[in-house]
């Protein structure tokens, strides 16, 4: 049987605050976790966990859920290259310093 998989402390403490938004937006919006539950296809305990940033449940039920609250446009911009400036700021350091054109371009032939 293969080892559980263990997070390292820093996205257990992103996806624990991750539950707890969620919990908050549904009690926000005045909805038992039992009507979020249906509405995203899963179970009350899985709610359950999912309301207490278990790193165990899958990104999909997290976005079923994010989706029955209305909240799942925010999930696709997480890693939008928009949104990554240490892979913006790698980008622009690989571009090149100068740009040779051949001579068959500085004539327009």
């Amino acid at each position: 049987m293969p080892a559980r998989f263990l997070p390292p402390p820093a996205a257990k403490r992103t996806v624990r605050k991750l539950g707890l938004d969620i919990k908050d937006a549904r009690l926000r919006r005045g909805l038992p976790a039992g009507i979020i539950a249906e509405r995203a296809g899963i179970s009350k305990p899985t709610m359950v966990k999912v309301e207490k940033g278990d790193p165990g449940v899958s990104i999909g039920i997290y976005a079923a859920v994010l989706q029955a609250l209305g909240l799942l446009d925010g999930l696709a911009g997480i890693a939008d290259s928009r949104n990554d400036p240490t892979g913006s700021a790698t980008s622009l350091e690989r571009l090149p310093k100068r740009v040779h054109l051949s001579s068959s371009k500085k004539t327009g032939a």
